[in-house]
């Protein structure tokens, strides 16, 4: 839609000289102009036209009524109704001749801008004299300058084709598509195209055999050792018909087994499906029958947690003394760089997680960037603290054992400061929730030298604080979705800069579409879209669904090549970095999980109680975002929270658990019927359990309370309440903690 709107002269002008067809801008007070059915510039024209004679009928309505009537929320900081403006100033003005007097127009400067935009045009002997005029609080002069140089190729591409539809139009010069497309977009750079993941790691071992890859606790692996343990593994994985595009269940512990069952797998040939001991079993039950893997390998312990499953479980601890004869030499492979090298479960909106399946070549060109990107120095000493079931674990193990450093395994980054090995920690590879944790807490060893931020947005704040840590050198911001293989782009976040995800990594490309796919102005939101090497294959067993994500790629000349529509908002700078925005639906990323909130509302109308559900977070403490579900159960009694958290874990992972449930009658929705999401009330956080209360007793149990209290917003706790039951997690768990040392000491 498009408002058209009167307004009157008022200051900050930046002039311009305009030809072209405009004239069907009337001088209409907040008039709305259907723009349904992509019409054409001439189409567009009638319905103004309607539009406009349908309004004089009602051209006498006091404007005082029409903002009572519309009850829309009053600001002294801005007009109620609209705040851009468009004005022809076409009255004829008599011209004045006075004897013996030259006479000149004096324009008036009033030195303030009553809306934020206004386009005046007026009528002159020469032609259409335009004017500009801004609040510069919010715009900068550049940015009216390619605003005006835009508005000039579009009224230019109406005159020229009056019956295209109006998405297909003009907007960007050719030289600003030419920067947009392809001088901002130009990173090729040569990679191993025809190597395969395990092949970089193997090279490595060949060079370096005697050097330290892994650390864990007090347990140190070398190159050759890991090499040789996985070698063996992976000759009884070929035994049992592992191979190209086979897909084999992983399912253990964080330890050097973890590390050698990847790395086995995929010297078979296979592709490792990670799955993780804590989740619910019938999210492990779900991946298991969706990838039909036929081999499981685990840990003996994690047996009785597994769901019931078809697929031959070899323990990697209870059954290795099975391989003592296997040899260590190099199994045969026959993977090629687009077999399938591992798949990474993502939240899906629908309720269903969905797999990622990445090929080898993707997984090749990331490190290759890696290596270029960092140095050897950069990887002596990594923490490897996240997930196998996450992309940021491809950094952190495989760039890093490419490179030939030492990969220092940890359960979670919160960890780091209780490790033997945290001062040979020179790069973290975290998210920004965590690091400020570890940097409240002391918990930064002072041999860090860099610090990889990702999964969320990076507060300028926080890389000012990282910045006065001793002997710190770098702060890297970097984006991008497990589709397209963990990192798309990057910066180097500066001291006293602004908050930047930076520009695409080598061979990939990023573009900025509207909804019509269309490339938008530099400074001008549009989703992302990205393309190069990275993007991976697809979903597993979804091809609508991939047809719908992975879409052709307008801007290419390669044959096949595709665009991964990511759902995301960003806007390019002047300088060609970019600005990250938000999403475009309701997908987030809390503490670096990325969470479909669709997922958790299906998982709760699963529950026979449960009319409807809505999902969303909330800030109510600045710096502690938390889910909250809203739910409606009109034929029962009230459902207790308790209760709705155990259905629920018995489904999610523990990310996904809201940590407050409020019941309403009914969902608010907006006048067209959809829900209102800025309606939903706040929870109230006393109400949070429904457990009988029981004060604190002990002298302990008082100092844990009030620790509770002040953490979490609460005016009381009990000894029977759940720390995350009330709505607490591992970041502030690891607070609490910290806050009992001390006052132990």
């Amino acid at each position: 839609q498009s408002d058209l709107i009167v307004g009157t002269p008022i200051a900050n002008r930046t002039r311009l000289e305009i030809e072209g067809l405009i004239g069907f801008f009337v001088n209409t007070l907040a008039l709305r102009v259907d723009l349904a059915g992509q019409p054409s510039f001439r189409d567009l024209l009638a319905r103004v036209r309607e539009v406009t004679l349908g309004a004089y009928a009602h051209q006498d309505l006091p404007f005082d009524r029409l903002v009572d009537e519309l009850r829309l929320p009053r600001d002294l900081s801005r007009t109620p109704l609209f705040q851009v403006v468009f004005a022809l100033q076409n009255a004829p003005m008599p011209a004045i001749d006075l004897p013996d007097l030259a006479l000149r127009p004096l324009e008036m400067d009033n030195q303030a801008a009553p809306f934020d935009l206004t386009l005046f045009m007026f009528e002159t002997a020469d032609g259409l004299l335009g004017q500009f005029e801004y609040n510069t609080d919010l715009f900068e002069p550049a940015t009216i300058l390619r605003m005006t140089t835009h508005w000039l190729t579009l009224l230019s591409g109406l005159a020229r084709h009056p019956d295209t539809r109006l998405a297909d139009l003009p907007l960007l010069t050719d030289h600003e598509r030419h920067q947009l497309l392809r001088e901002w977009n130009n990173t090729v750079l040569p990679y191993p195209a025809d190597r395969t993941l395990h092949d970089l790691v193997e090279a490595q071992a060949a060079r370096t055999p005697d050097a330290v890859a892994l650390v864990y606790e007090d347990t140190q692996l070398t190159y050759d050792g890991l090499n040789q343990r996985a070698n063996q593994l992976a000759h009884f994985l070929r035994h049992t018909g592992v191979g190209p595009e086979v897909l084999v269940a992983l399912c253990v512990e964080r330890s050097p087994e973890m590390l050698v069952g990847m790395l086995a797998i995929l010297k078979a040939g296979g592709a490792y499906v990670p799955l993780d001991p804590t989740y619910p079993q019938e999210r492990l039950a779900f991946i298991l029958e969706d990838t039909h893997a036929t081999l499981l390998l685990t840990q003996q312990a994690l047996l009785e947690r597994l769901p019931a499953h078809s697929a031959r479980p070899f323990c990697l601890d209870r059954d290795w003394p099975t391989l003592a004869a296997a040899p260590a030499n190099k199994p045969e492979c026959t993977a090629v760089p687009q077999n399938l090298a591992y798949l990474i479960y993502t939240s899906g909106s629908t309720g269903r997680p969905k797999g990622v399946a990445i090929q080898h070549q993707q997984a090749v060109a990331f490190i290759h960037w890696a290596h270029q990107h960092f140095s050897p120095q950069h990887f002596d000493g990594v923490l490897a603290a996240t997930s196998i079931c996450f992309d940021l674990s491809i950094f952190e193990l495989f760039a890093t054992l490419a490179a030939g450093g030492t990969v220092i395994l940890a359960q979670n980054a919160l960890h780091l400061p209780h490790l033997p090995a945290a001062e040979r920690v020179t790069l973290l590879n975290t998210v920004p929730s965590a690091a400020q944790e570890l940097l409240r807490s002391g918990g930064l060893p002072d041999s860090l030298r860099t610090i990889n931020l990702a999964g969320e947005p990076l507060p300028q704040a926080l890389v000012e604080l990282l910045y006065l840590r001793p002997n710190l050198l770098d702060v890297f911001d970097l984006y991008g979705p497990s589709e397209t293989t963990t990192y798309s782009t990057q910066a180097r976040r500066q001291p006293g800069g602004r908050p930047t995800i930076g520009r695409p990594i080598a061979n990939t490309q990023i573009y900025l579409l509207d909804p019509y796919g269309q490339p938008v102005p530099c400074g001008v939101t549009g989703e992302v879209f990205i393309g190069g090497a990275g993007v991976t294959r697809g979903y597993l067993n979804r091809p609508e669904l991939t047809a719908d994500k992975f879409i052709p790629h307008p801007f290419s000349p390669s044959p096949g090549a595709r665009l991964y529509k990511t759902g995301d908002l960003a806007r390019y700078r002047p300088d060609g970095n970019l600005e990250f925005l938000g999403r475009a639906d309701h997908q987030i990323k809390l503490r670096g999980f990325r969470i479909e909130l669709g997922e958790i509302e299906a998982t709760l109308t699963q529950h026979p109680a449960i009319q409807q559900a809505a999902v969303l977070v909330r800030e109510e403490t600045p710096g502690d975002p938390r889910l909250v579900a809203y739910i409606v159960a009109p034929e029962l009694p009230p459902l207790a929270a308790d209760d709705l958290r155990q259905f629920l874990h018995a489904r999610l992972p523990d990310y996904m658990i809201p940590a407050a449930f409020v019941g309403l009658p009914q969902l608010p929705l907006t006048p067209n019927g959809k829900l209102d999401r800025r309606a939903l009330p706040a929870p109230e956080r006393a109400q949070a359990t429904d457990r009988a209360y029981v004060p604190p007793r002990t002298p302990l149990e008082q100092e844990l309370a009030a620790q509770w209290m002040e953490l979490l917003h609460l005016d009381r706790v009990g000894i029977h309440d759940n720390f995350f039951a009330l709505g607490g997690h591992s970041l502030l768990a690891t607070q609490v903690v910290s806050r009992l040392n001390q006052t132990q000491q």
